[in-house]
Protein backbone atom coordinates (compact mmCIF):
# COMPACT_ATOMS: atom_id res chain seq x y z
CA UNK A 1 0.00 0.00 0.00
CA UNK A 2 2.64 2.63 0.48
CA UNK A 3 4.50 1.10 -2.27
CA UNK A 4 1.18 2.36 -4.17
CA UNK A 5 0.95 5.72 -2.24
CA UNK A 6 4.66 6.43 -3.14
CA UNK A 7 4.05 5.70 -6.75
CA UNK A 8 0.69 7.99 -7.11
CA UNK A 9 2.56 10.79 -5.55
CA UNK A 10 5.68 10.85 -7.81
CA UNK A 11 3.12 10.90 -11.03
CA UNK A 12 0.63 13.79 -9.59
CA UNK A 13 2.86 16.32 -7.71
CA UNK A 14 5.35 17.48 -10.41
CA UNK A 15 2.79 18.72 -12.51
CA UNK A 16 0.28 20.00 -9.96
CA UNK A 17 3.66 22.01 -8.28
CA UNK A 18 4.65 23.52 -12.21
CA UNK A 19 1.03 24.36 -12.30
CA UNK A 20 1.25 26.08 -8.63
CA UNK A 21 4.61 27.77 -9.83
CA UNK A 22 2.69 29.46 -13.01
CA UNK A 23 -0.01 30.86 -10.77
CA UNK A 24 1.75 31.52 -7.89
CA UNK A 25 5.93 32.46 -8.88
CA UNK A 26 4.48 35.73 -10.21
CA UNK A 27 2.95 37.25 -7.10
CA UNK A 28 5.69 35.93 -4.93
CA UNK A 29 8.42 37.79 -6.94
CA UNK A 30 6.05 40.75 -6.75
CA UNK A 31 6.05 40.38 -3.32
CA UNK A 32 9.80 40.22 -2.27
CA UNK A 33 10.06 43.33 -4.57
CA UNK A 34 7.94 44.99 -2.22
CA UNK A 35 9.33 43.65 0.65
CA UNK A 36 13.01 44.45 -0.09
CA UNK A 37 11.69 48.04 -1.04
CA UNK A 38 10.16 48.05 2.30
CA UNK A 39 13.04 47.14 4.32
CA UNK A 40 15.17 49.22 2.81
CA UNK A 41 13.48 52.41 3.81
CA UNK A 42 13.06 50.78 7.07
CA UNK A 43 16.69 49.56 7.28
CA UNK A 44 18.57 48.93 11.08
CA UNK A 45 20.43 51.97 12.50
CA UNK A 46 23.69 49.98 13.86
CA UNK A 47 24.80 53.49 15.73
CA UNK A 48 25.94 52.87 18.78
CA UNK A 49 25.28 49.10 18.43
CA UNK A 50 27.84 45.71 19.31
CA UNK A 51 29.11 44.15 16.61
CA UNK A 52 31.23 41.49 16.79
CA UNK A 53 33.40 39.88 13.68
CA UNK A 54 35.61 36.72 13.47
CA UNK A 55 38.20 36.91 11.40
CA UNK A 56 38.95 40.66 11.34
CA UNK A 57 42.19 41.14 10.40
CA UNK A 58 42.25 41.21 6.75
CA UNK A 59 39.79 39.97 3.57
CA UNK A 60 36.21 40.72 4.52
CA UNK A 61 36.02 40.95 8.13
CA UNK A 62 38.74 43.49 7.92
CA UNK A 63 36.05 45.70 5.64
CA UNK A 64 33.75 44.56 7.71
CA UNK A 65 34.69 46.38 10.60
CA UNK A 66 35.23 49.54 8.31
CA UNK A 67 31.92 50.00 7.25
CA UNK A 68 30.18 48.69 10.40
CA UNK A 69 32.47 51.72 11.89
CA UNK A 70 31.44 54.15 9.39
CA UNK A 71 27.76 53.52 10.30
CA UNK A 72 28.71 54.26 14.24
CA UNK A 73 28.69 50.95 15.42
CA UNK A 74 30.90 49.69 18.44
CA UNK A 75 32.75 46.73 17.63
CA UNK A 76 34.74 43.56 19.35
CA UNK A 77 37.58 42.34 16.81
CA UNK A 78 38.47 39.10 16.48
CA UNK A 79 41.09 36.94 14.99
CA UNK A 80 44.69 35.15 15.56
CA UNK A 81 46.77 37.89 14.47
CA UNK A 82 46.98 40.63 17.13
CA UNK A 83 49.33 42.76 15.58
CA UNK A 84 47.00 43.06 12.32
CA UNK A 85 43.70 43.35 14.88
CA UNK A 86 44.89 46.58 16.27
CA UNK A 87 46.05 48.19 13.24
CA UNK A 88 42.24 47.66 11.53
CA UNK A 89 41.00 48.86 15.38
CA UNK A 90 42.75 51.70 14.85
CA UNK A 91 41.30 52.55 11.54
CA UNK A 92 38.11 51.47 12.84
CA UNK A 93 37.96 54.37 15.41
CA UNK A 94 39.15 57.03 12.81
CA UNK A 95 36.31 56.09 10.65
CA UNK A 96 33.76 56.25 13.19
CA UNK A 97 33.71 53.91 15.73
CA UNK A 98 32.58 54.99 19.34
CA UNK A 99 34.68 51.93 20.36
CA UNK A 100 36.83 49.08 19.19
CA UNK A 101 38.13 46.33 21.37
CA UNK A 102 40.63 43.63 20.38
CA UNK A 103 39.83 39.84 21.49
CA UNK A 104 43.07 37.21 19.87
CA UNK A 105 41.43 34.17 19.50
CA UNK A 106 40.95 31.16 17.10
CA UNK A 107 37.53 30.20 16.87
CA UNK A 108 38.11 26.48 16.05
CA UNK A 109 38.82 26.57 19.73
CA UNK A 110 35.80 26.32 21.78
CA UNK A 111 36.92 27.98 24.63
CA UNK A 112 38.24 30.84 23.28
CA UNK A 113 34.95 31.65 21.49
CA UNK A 114 33.30 31.08 24.87
CA UNK A 115 35.74 33.97 26.22
CA UNK A 116 35.52 36.00 23.43
CA UNK A 117 31.73 36.39 23.55
CA UNK A 118 31.66 36.65 27.24
CA UNK A 119 34.78 39.58 27.09
CA UNK A 120 32.64 41.68 24.63
CA UNK A 121 29.11 41.23 26.47
CA UNK A 122 31.03 41.91 29.95
CA UNK A 123 32.55 44.94 28.21
CA UNK A 124 29.55 46.67 26.06
CA UNK A 125 27.30 44.91 27.96
CA UNK A 126 25.33 43.59 25.00
CA UNK A 127 25.54 42.12 21.60
CA UNK A 128 23.55 42.98 18.63
CA UNK A 129 24.96 41.35 15.63
CA UNK A 130 27.94 38.27 15.51
CA UNK A 131 29.38 38.15 12.03
CA UNK A 132 30.51 34.62 11.65
CA UNK A 133 33.83 35.49 8.60
CA UNK A 134 36.66 33.52 10.08
CA UNK A 135 37.59 30.37 7.50
CA UNK A 136 40.85 28.86 5.86
CA UNK A 137 41.63 26.81 2.88
CA UNK A 138 43.93 24.07 2.04
CA UNK A 139 44.39 23.33 -1.23
CA UNK A 140 44.75 19.95 -2.71
CA UNK A 141 43.13 16.70 -4.66
CA UNK A 142 41.19 14.77 -2.46
CA UNK A 143 43.38 11.45 -4.08
CA UNK A 144 46.74 13.18 -3.58
CA UNK A 145 46.34 13.24 0.36
CA UNK A 146 48.08 10.83 2.63
CA UNK A 147 46.20 11.63 5.77
CA UNK A 148 42.69 12.78 5.37
CA UNK A 149 43.10 14.14 9.07
CA UNK A 150 44.99 16.89 7.41
CA UNK A 151 41.78 18.47 6.06
CA UNK A 152 40.19 18.96 9.80
CA UNK A 153 40.96 22.17 10.34
CA UNK A 154 39.32 23.28 7.99
CA UNK A 155 35.91 21.77 9.01
CA UNK A 156 36.37 22.08 12.22
CA UNK A 157 37.51 26.55 11.90
CA UNK A 158 35.26 26.87 8.76
CA UNK A 159 32.51 25.11 10.27
CA UNK A 160 32.69 24.30 14.14
CA UNK A 161 34.01 28.02 14.06
CA UNK A 162 30.54 29.11 13.20
CA UNK A 163 28.43 26.72 15.31
CA UNK A 164 30.61 27.60 18.70
CA UNK A 165 30.45 31.27 19.02
CA UNK A 166 26.82 31.03 17.57
CA UNK A 167 25.78 28.86 20.51
CA UNK A 168 27.21 31.24 23.10
CA UNK A 169 25.99 34.41 21.42
CA UNK A 170 22.28 33.03 21.43
CA UNK A 171 21.02 34.24 24.76
CA UNK A 172 22.84 37.91 24.38
CA UNK A 173 21.14 37.99 20.50
CA UNK A 174 17.95 37.00 21.91
CA UNK A 175 18.35 39.62 24.60
CA UNK A 176 18.79 42.04 21.97
CA UNK A 177 16.87 40.86 19.37
CA UNK A 178 19.91 40.78 16.76
CA UNK A 179 21.39 39.28 14.12
CA UNK A 180 23.94 36.70 12.65
CA UNK A 181 25.52 37.45 9.72
CA UNK A 182 26.91 34.00 8.61
CA UNK A 183 29.52 34.49 5.37
CA UNK A 184 29.12 31.14 3.62
CA UNK A 185 29.94 31.18 -0.26
CA UNK A 186 29.25 30.27 -3.88
CA UNK A 187 31.54 27.15 -3.18
CA UNK A 188 28.82 25.58 -1.72
CA UNK A 189 26.86 24.92 -4.29
CA UNK A 190 29.89 25.04 -6.91
CA UNK A 191 31.70 21.95 -7.29
CA UNK A 192 35.11 23.88 -7.63
CA UNK A 193 38.83 21.44 -7.53
CA UNK A 194 40.74 21.52 -5.14
CA UNK A 195 39.22 22.91 -2.39
CA UNK A 196 36.81 19.84 -1.41
CA UNK A 197 36.61 20.34 2.89
CA UNK A 198 36.23 24.05 2.21
CA UNK A 199 33.21 23.65 0.01
CA UNK A 200 31.38 20.62 2.48
CA UNK A 201 32.14 23.06 4.86
CA UNK A 202 30.95 26.18 2.98
CA UNK A 203 27.56 23.97 2.50
CA UNK A 204 27.23 23.09 5.92
CA UNK A 205 26.90 26.59 7.20
CA UNK A 206 23.95 27.16 4.40
CA UNK A 207 22.33 23.96 6.03
CA UNK A 208 23.16 24.37 9.75
CA UNK A 209 21.92 28.68 9.58
CA UNK A 210 18.80 27.54 7.27
CA UNK A 211 17.32 24.91 10.35
CA UNK A 212 18.57 28.20 12.86
CA UNK A 213 16.25 30.25 11.42
CA UNK A 214 13.49 27.71 11.52
CA UNK A 215 14.46 27.10 15.29
CA UNK A 216 14.76 31.19 16.17
CA UNK A 217 11.58 32.50 14.58
CA UNK A 218 11.51 35.92 14.67
CA UNK A 219 13.85 35.85 17.85
CA UNK A 220 17.14 36.15 16.06
CA UNK A 221 17.96 37.52 12.15
CA UNK A 222 20.02 35.28 10.09
CA UNK A 223 21.27 36.64 7.21
CA UNK A 224 23.62 33.96 4.91
CA UNK A 225 26.09 35.16 2.72
CA UNK A 226 27.59 33.46 -0.24
CA UNK A 227 30.57 35.70 -1.97
CA UNK A 228 31.99 34.98 -4.99
CA UNK A 229 35.22 35.67 -6.23
CA UNK A 230 36.64 38.28 -3.87
CA UNK A 231 39.83 39.89 -3.88
CA UNK A 232 41.53 38.94 -0.65
CA UNK A 233 44.66 38.06 0.64
CA UNK A 234 43.28 34.11 0.70
CA UNK A 235 42.47 34.32 -3.32
CA UNK A 236 45.15 36.74 -4.43
CA UNK A 237 47.93 35.01 -2.41
CA UNK A 238 51.05 32.93 -5.12
CA UNK A 239 49.87 29.60 -3.50
CA UNK A 240 45.97 29.70 -4.07
CA UNK A 241 46.46 31.35 -7.60
CA UNK A 242 49.42 28.55 -8.96
CA UNK A 243 47.03 25.76 -7.99
CA UNK A 244 43.33 27.36 -9.39
CA UNK A 245 43.55 29.21 -12.39
CA UNK A 246 40.14 31.67 -11.39
CA UNK A 247 41.26 34.48 -14.21
CA UNK A 248 38.65 34.04 -16.73
CA UNK A 249 36.70 34.82 -13.17
CA UNK A 250 35.35 38.87 -12.53
CA UNK A 251 36.01 39.33 -8.94
CA UNK A 252 35.00 42.02 -6.72
CA UNK A 253 36.98 44.20 -4.29
CA UNK A 254 36.48 43.22 -0.47
CA UNK A 255 35.30 46.48 0.67
CA UNK A 256 32.28 46.83 -2.32
CA UNK A 257 31.69 42.97 -0.88
CA UNK A 258 31.48 44.39 2.82
CA UNK A 259 29.27 47.09 1.79
CA UNK A 260 26.81 44.78 0.38
CA UNK A 261 27.14 42.61 3.04
CA UNK A 262 26.42 45.22 5.75
CA UNK A 263 23.44 46.84 3.83
CA UNK A 264 21.80 43.63 3.66
CA UNK A 265 22.06 42.53 7.10
CA UNK A 266 20.76 46.26 8.01
CA UNK A 267 17.75 45.60 5.76
CA UNK A 268 17.25 41.91 7.30
CA UNK A 269 17.50 40.27 4.16
CA UNK A 270 17.74 36.09 4.53
CA UNK A 271 19.90 35.74 1.43
CA UNK A 272 22.83 37.70 0.04
CA UNK A 273 24.69 36.44 -3.05
CA UNK A 274 27.60 39.04 -3.63
CA UNK A 275 28.30 39.74 -6.85
CA UNK A 276 24.40 39.43 -7.36
CA UNK A 277 24.94 37.41 -11.10
CA UNK A 278 26.84 34.55 -8.94
CA UNK A 279 22.99 33.27 -8.39
CA UNK A 280 23.06 32.46 -12.11
CA UNK A 281 25.30 29.28 -11.44
CA UNK A 282 22.60 28.15 -8.51
CA UNK A 283 19.73 27.99 -11.33
CA UNK A 284 22.83 26.31 -13.46
CA UNK A 285 23.23 23.69 -10.51
CA UNK A 286 19.78 22.99 -10.69
CA UNK A 287 18.97 22.22 -14.13
CA UNK A 288 22.24 21.61 -15.89
CA UNK A 289 24.64 20.47 -13.30
CA UNK A 290 26.75 19.02 -16.17
CA UNK A 291 27.66 22.13 -17.10
CA UNK A 292 28.44 23.73 -13.98
CA UNK A 293 30.99 20.58 -13.47
CA UNK A 294 32.37 22.21 -16.70
CA UNK A 295 33.00 25.19 -15.91
CA UNK A 296 34.22 24.21 -12.97
CA UNK A 297 36.47 22.02 -13.92
CA UNK A 298 38.08 25.26 -15.81
CA UNK A 299 39.57 26.51 -12.31
CA UNK A 300 41.98 22.95 -12.82
CA UNK A 301 45.94 23.30 -13.61
CA UNK A 302 48.76 22.56 -11.94
CA UNK A 303 49.14 19.20 -9.00
CA UNK A 304 50.72 21.04 -6.66
CA UNK A 305 49.70 21.00 -2.31
CA UNK A 306 49.37 24.11 -0.58
CA UNK A 307 47.51 25.61 2.08
CA UNK A 308 46.73 29.34 3.17
CA UNK A 309 44.89 30.24 5.89
CA UNK A 310 43.30 34.11 6.68
CA UNK A 311 42.23 35.13 9.65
Amino acid sequence: MKLIIHKLISILLPPLAILLLLFLFPPYLIFKYISHKIRSFCREDVAGKVVLITGASSGIGEHLAYEYARRGARLALVARREDRLCEVADKSLELGSPDVIVIPADVSNMEHCKRFIDKAVNYFGRLDHLVNNAAIVKLGMFEDVTHVSEFAPTMNTNFWGSAYGTHFAVPHLRKSKGKIIVIASVAGWMPLPKISFYNAGKAALVSFYETLRVEFGSDIGITIVTPGLIETDMVQGEEFTSEIQVGFIPSESAEACAKAIVASACRGDRYLTEPSWYRLTLLLKILCPELLDSICRLTLFGRRRSSKKTS
